[in-house]
């Protein structure tokens, strides 16, 4: 499985942005595909996820915020962020768990920035 994620870079907070990320290869019908983030110096976190029913989930400093949602013809993830934070810069990273077995498969990352 690769992902491949776009849609980063550099926004004024209150600004927003949104991320993509694409999988290819051999996807599970039933998954999790979500986005974390790592700021420099601190442990890469949850923001939010979504599964392939569209349930989804938040981390609470995004709720409001953030929007998750996917395509499942297309294998792909989208984070919607809204009136984003100097504290949500970090980079990102997409994320697709099969579930069974439950094994993380990671994007590169991509970096968002939000300062003036």
């Amino acid at each position: 499985v690769q992902l491949q994620a776009s849609g980063g870079g550099l926004v004024q907070p209150g600004g927003s942005l949104r991320l993509s990320c694409a999988a290819s290869g051999s996807i599970s019908r039933i998954n999790n595909m979500g986005w974390y983030r790592q700021a420099p110096g601190m442990q890469r976190e949850l923001v939010a996820r979504i599964n392939s029913g569209g349930s989804t989930a938040y981390a609470d400093f995004v709720k409001g915020r953030f929007i998750v949602s996917r395509d499942n013809a297309k294998n792909t993830v989208y984070l919607q962020m809204y009136r984003l934070k100097p504290e949500d810069t970090a980079v990102y990273y997409c994320n697709y768990n099969p579930l069974s077995p439950s094994v993380n498969y990671w994007g590169k990352g991509t970096q968002v920035t939000v300062s003036s």
